[in-house]
């Protein structure tokens, strides 16, 4: 049967394993999001260079639907906008993630220094 101290580690072990796959899932959140922000910074360049006389649509399901360059424009810039907080937030998340992640490895570190001060005197006795 295992030890309280194995059981100790092995709970930690876990834990730790959970904090980092849940790093790689907010890593790749905000990846996507950094590519969503590069595609709308592209529409936006667009518009740019667009005359005040052309048209623009927008594709709904199947169907091109023609839209008022300044409705698209301002829902390109609320994207973004949207896009850069949840960037900044996401950024937040992975910061509280690698510091908890680095305090559980301490612990685990720790837990296994303990483990091995203490089973080797355990070895010399039996």
């Amino acid at each position: 049967m295992a030890s309280p101290l194995q059981l100790k580690l092995q709970a930690l072990s876990d834990e730790y394993q959970n904090l980092n796959k849940e790093l790689q899932e907010t890593v790749l959140a905000r990846q996507r999001l950094e590519a969503q922000k590069q595609e709308n910074i592209g529409v936006q360049n667009e518009f740019e260079k667009l005359k005040d006389d052309e048209q623009i649509y927008k594709l709904v399901g199947p169907v091109l639907l023609k839209q008022d360059k300044m409705d698209a424009e301002n829902t390109v810039k609320g994207r973004l906008e949207f896009i850069s907080k949840e960037i900044t937030r996401l950024e937040e998340v992975i910061k509280e993630t690698q510091g908890k992640i680095e305090k559980k490895r301490t612990e685990i570190i720790q837990v296994q220094t303990s483990a091995q001060a203490g089973g080797a005197p355990q070895a010399v006795k039996a």
